[in-house]
């Protein structure tokens, strides 16, 4: 086979063309929007209501797509938009065209290395994630090989999972082990928020009975004491973790509500960045489940990285949602139990695509179970009507 069919001849950034094809951009009427969530700005009565109305989805969706020499194309996404765009097109297409996209530990080394300067988090991460995500794409088509082949073949025969959502009883009948549900409201809701939020999670235990998984997604929006209040309260409904209930970068206070409640299982990562955010998680914040978004942390290649700092702690990793992309992850990884699954109907009650309309092929659970594509790279394909190239930007390749 010629050496220069493994050779990167462009690199190409998009965003997505409406709210239908936007992870961040769900349009009215859709649960995620209009259902109350403890977020990070529930403090400010303004913002409360829906987290579009703070900016969620300001920057939108970023779909990178890098092309080999015999015209092979490998495609990634993440957040980012124009914003995101811009880095990929002006600063990092340099390191790959020309490259072979097979060197991804040193492609991904001079991409951080060289945003070091305004990134290490946050959205130059983002478009690391995206261009990472797309050349193991692109290696799994040029070797005709499903992506979790590349990353040491199956550890299980399919994997289980879990629905975050709003209708628990709903994912219990289609054969989901349990259900991740958003907490309505966080501590400036005083007590009567807290008796609100228990009285949720009472009614879904009594809906599910006792077998049934129940999770908390709090979503940053917490602060130590009430996460401690909360833990107590639903203490009796067998709540099996609490996710993200504080800022991901306030590992000591993690390292507290754990200490506080011994009993009780924290999980957090779905914010946090490269291995250096998850050594501090492991060492100094005591979390029981590891959670890196495979879009944002760096892209598969980190959260190798990640997903083995964690076994030699025996600490699970379950990336936050990431479709397709979490789902050729887990089967690869001995420490992947599970896989999440986001409840993405308008209503909350079916399973659909998190990339609906945007990609087609990504694999949907069936009887609670699910297995990556048996497909060379990620087994999806680009809707190319779904996505507008970002404006021209100059010096891609450097000088």
């Amino acid at each position: 086979m010629s050496a220069d069919r493994f050779r990167i001849v462009d690199v190409r950034a998009f965003v997505p063309v409406s709210t239908g094809t936007d992870y961040f951009s769900r349009p009215s009427g859709h649960w995620i929007r209009d259902s109350v969530i403890a977020n990070p700005m529930s403090v400010y009565p303004a913002y409360k209501a829906t987290r579009t109305s703070w900016g969620i989805d300001a920057l939108g969706g970023l779909i990178v797509e890098i092309e080999g020499q015999d015209g092979t194309i490998g495609v990634g996404v993440s957040q980012g938009g124009i914003a995101g765009g811009t880095i990929v097109e002006r600063h990092l297409a340099r390191f790959l065209v020309g490259s072979d996209p097979r060197d991804v530990e040193r492609l991904w080394d001079q991409m951080w290395r060289s945003t070091l300067p305004y990134g290490r988090k946050g959205l130059a991460l983002h478009a690391i994630s995206a261009i990472d995500l797309a050349l193991w794409d692109l290696c799994g088509k040029l070797r005709d090989e499903p992506v979790y082949k590349l990353l040491g073949g199956a550890t299980k025969d399919s994997i289980p999972c879990y629905v975050t959502g709003i209708k628990p009883a709903r994912y219990q009948e289609l054969g989901y082990f349990g259900c991740k549900l958003p907490l309505p409201h966080g501590p400036a809701d005083g007590h009567e928020g807290l008796q609100a939020n228990v009285a949720m999670v009472e009614r879904a235990r009594e809906e599910v009975g006792p077998d049934f998984d129940l999770m908390l997604d709090c979503y940053m929006a917490l602060d130590v004491p009430y996460t401690i209040d909360l833990a107590n309260a639903v203490r009796p409904y067998r709540v099996r973790w609490i996710e993200e209930a504080l800022p991901p970068d306030d590992y000591d206070g993690h390292a507290r509500i754990k200490a506080a409640c011994p009993w009780q299982r924290f999980t957090t990562g779905e914010h946090e960045y490269t291995r250096y955010g998850f050594r501090e998680l492991i060492a100094r914040a005591r979390v029981d489940i590891l959670q890196p978004d495979l879009g944002w942390v760096g892209g598969i290649t980190e959260a190798r990285k990640i997903a083995a700092m964690a076994a030699a702690h025996d600490i699970p990793v379950v990336p936050h949602g990431s479709g397709v992309f979490s789902v050729h992850f887990q089967m690869a990884t001995p420490n992947g139990p599970f896989q999440e699954i986001l409840a993405m109907s308008p209503d909350g009650n079916a399973i659909v695509s998190i990339w609906d309309g945007l990609f087609t092929g990504d694999p949907l659970p069936e009887d609670g179970h699910v297995r990556p594509p048996d497909l060379p790279g990620w087994g999806i394909q680009l809707n190319p009507r779904a996505v507008a190239r970002i404006p021209a930007a100059p010096n891609a390749t450097g000088g």
